[in-house]
C-alpha cells in the first residue's frame, strides 16, 4: 500500500506518517513534507523519484504527472485501468495526505500584494484531493488533520479504511476544494474589477424543531471564523433545544448588550427589549430591568454582560423565562437554575472585537447584506441645537436612551431615566403613537417628571415635542434630519426642553 504526502499544514503529520509506516505502507512525498518526515527518522521516497521527472518553476510543478493522478484515479475492477497501470510502469497510490497552500491566511494579512496571493493559490493540491476524492471506492483521501485518527484507527484495525469512512473523506475533501476555489474566486473578480459574486460558506449547527411558525422548516447555520457575541458559537449549559424563534430574540439581546461595558441587563420580547438598565452589579441591573415592565418579561429572554452569581440566580429563578444569556455562570448559580430542566443557560463569547459584520436579509428571489448597525456615536453636550442645554446627568441617560432605542423596531422610542427603560414605544406605523405608547407606560410606572426621550429618526412634525412636554420630558435626543426640524426645535425652545441632534439615524426594520 501506498500513500502519497504533501501538506502546508503540518500539524501531527510526522505521526500520521510514522503509524502508517509501521502498518507496513510505503510513503511518498513532496519537498518540504518529504523533508519534516525524514528529520522524524520516517523512510520516505521522494515524489521525484515516482515520476521520473524533477520538481520545477520553483515547485510550482512537481505532482501534475500522469504517474500520479493515473496512480489515483485508475479503478482496480477495471481491466483496462490495469493493464494501462501496467504498461507505463505505474504502482497505485492508496492513500493521500493533502492540505492547501495558506491562501485565506496570505490575502488576510495586512498589506499583502497581488504576487504573494498568486503564489498561495495551491494546483497540484486540489488536483490530488479532487482525482483521489473521484476514486473513493478504492483511495483515501486526507485533507483534514483531525481525521488522521480515525483513518489510524480503521488502517490498524483492518488493514484499509472502510468504503463508509472513504465516502466521508471524498465529500470533505470536495467541500475544502470548493471553499478553496471561492475565496479564490472572489480575490480575483475584485482585482479584476469585475461584477462581484457573493460566495457564502456556512456550516449546520442543527435542524430546528420548526421556524417561525410549526408549519415551516428552518435550520441553524453558522460561519467557520469564530465570533464574539455570536448564538452560533454559544455553550448551552442547561435546557432544551433552542428555536428559531429563540435565536431571533437572542441575536438581538446580545447586539444590546454589545453596546455596553458597564454592568447592563436586558429583556427580550420578539426581539425588542420589554426592560433594559444599568447599573452597580448584576443584582441591580436585573432588579432595574425586571421592574421596568414586570408584565412583558414573561416568556422572554434576559442577557446581561456580567457573570451571573447565586444572588441574582435566586432572583432569576422564580420568573418564567426561555433562555439567560451571559458570558459566565457561577457554579452555584448553575445548581440553581438547572433545576429548571426546560430554562436554557447560554454561555457566550462578550469579548469586543473589530471589523465590520455582514447583516443578510432573504428576500424574494435576492438577498439583502448590508454592515451591522455598530456604530453608536457619544452623545455629548456639543450636539444640542436648542436654548436649553442637557445636565451630566441627562447625558448620561441620553446615551443610556440612545443605546436601546437603535434596538428597537422602527418607528421607535424610548423613554428612560437614571439608567433604566420606563417606556417603550416601537413598531408603530407612526411615531406619534409610538410616543404615546412609550410615554404612557413611563407614566404607568410612575415616573412623570425629568423623562428622557430618545428616537431612532427625525421627528417629521414637532407634535412629538408637543406631546413630550405634556408628559414630563425634560431631555430629547434623535437624529435630526426633517425639513420640518425648526418647528421641532422651536417648540423644543418652547416647552424649555433640551433636544440634541447626532446626525446618525438608526432605523431597524
Amino acid at each position: 500500500m501506498r500513500a502519497l504526502f504533501s501538506v502546508s499544514d503540518k500539524k501531527g503529520v510526522a505521526d500520521f506518517a510514522k503509524k502508517l509506516k509501521s502498518c507496513g505502507w510505503e510513503i511518498v512525498a513532496t519537498g518540504g513534507t518529504m523533508k519534516l518526515l525524514q528529520d522524524a527518522d520516517i523512510e520516505v521516497i521522494n515524489i521525484s523519484k515516482v515520476t521520473g521527472f524533477p520538481e520545477i518553476c520553483d515547485g510550482r510543478v512537481k505532482t501534475l504527472h500522469p504517474k500520479i493522478h493515473g496512480g489515483l484515479l485508475a479503478r482496480r475492477d477495471d481491466a483496462n485501468h490495469l493493464k494501462a497501470l501496467a504498461d507505463n510502469d505505474i504502482e497505485f497510490i492508496d492513500l493521500v495526505c493533502v492540505n492547501l497552500y495558506p491562501f485565506s491566511q496570505t490575502i488576510e494579512k495586512e498589506g499583502v500584494t497581488m504576487n504573494e496571493a498568486i503564489e498561495n493559490i495551491d494546483i497540484g493540491g486540489p488536483s490530488m484531493l479532487r482525482s483521489a476524492a473521484k476514486n473513493w471506492q478504492d483511495v483515501t483521501v486526507v485533507c483534514n488533520p483531525d481525521d488522521y485518527e480515525i483513518v489510524l484507527q480503521e488502517i490498524e484495525n483492518q488493514g484499509n479504511t472502510t468504503p463508509e469512512t472513504r465516502l466521508k473523506l471524498s465529500a470533505e475533501a470536495y467541500t475544502h476544494t470548493a471553499e478553496y476555489d471561492m475565496k479564490i474566486a472572489a480575490f480575483m473578480r475584485e482585482k479584476a474589477g469585475l461584477n462581484e459574486k457573493l460566495f457564502l460558506e456556512y456550516d449546520l449547527v442543527q435542524s430546528l424543531r420548526y421556524g417561525e411558525n410549526p408549519h415551516q422548516n428552518a435550520k441553524f447555520y453558522r460561519q467557520q471564523k469564530q465570533a464574539s457575541y455570536s448564538l452560533a458559537f454559544a455553550k448551552q449549559l442547561n435546557g432544551k433545544e433552542l428555536s428559531y424563534n429563540n435565536i431571533q430574540d437572542a441575536n438581538a439581546s446580545l447586539a444590546m448588550v454589545r453596546e455596553f461595558s458597564e454592568p447592563f441587563c436586558v429583556g427580550v420580547k420578539h426581539t425588542n427589549p420589554c426592560g433594559a438598565a444599568v447599573g452597580k452589579n448584576v443584582v441591580e441591573c436585573w432588579t432595574k430591568t425586571y421592574n421596568a415592565d414586570t408584565v412583558s418579561i414573561f416568556g422572554g429572554i434576559v442577557a446581561t454582560n456580567q457573570e451571573i452569581n447565586a444572588e441574582v440566580a435566586e432572583l432569576l429563578k422564580p420568573i418564567f423565562l426561555e433562555i439567560i444569556i451571559a458570558p459566565k455562570f457561577s457554579k452555584k448559580a448553575l445548581e440553581i437554575l438547572c433545576t429548571k430542566k426546560n430554562l436554557r443557560l447560554l454561555e457566550v463569547d462578550m469579548a469586543k472585537s473589530g471589523g465590520k459584520i455582514p447583516q443578510m436579509f432573504s428576500v424574494a428571489g435576492g438577498l439583502l447584506v448590508q454592515d451591522c448597525d455598530s456604530e453608536t456615536k457619544k452623545v455629548v453636550a456639543e450636539m444640542s441645537v436648542t436654548d436649553k442645554k442637557p445636565t451630566e446627568k441627562q447625558l448620561a441617560d441620553l446615551n443610556f436612551g440612545l443605546k436601546i432605542v437603535k434596538h428597537v423596531k422602527s418607528n421607535a422610542i424610548v423613554i428612560v431615566k437614571n439608567g433604566v427603560t420606563l417606556g417603550i414605544g416601537a413598531g408603530q406605523m407612526n411615531r406619534i403613537n409610538s410616543a404615546e405608547i412609550a410615554l404612557n407606560q413611563a407614566h404607568s410606572n410612575g415616573e412623570t417628571e425629568n423623562l428622557i426621550l430618545a428616537s431612532d429618526a427625525f421627528f417629521p412634525f414637532d407634535d412629538c415635542v408637543e406631546l413630550a412636554a405634556k408628559m414630563g420630558v425634560s431631555a430629547i435626543i434623535q437624529p435630526g434630519g426633517s425639513v420640518r426640524d425648526e418647528d421641532s426645535i422651536k417648540k423644543a425652545n418652547e416647552k424649555q426642553i433640551a433636544m440634541l441632534f447626532t446626525g446618525m439615524r438608526h432605523f431597524k426594520h
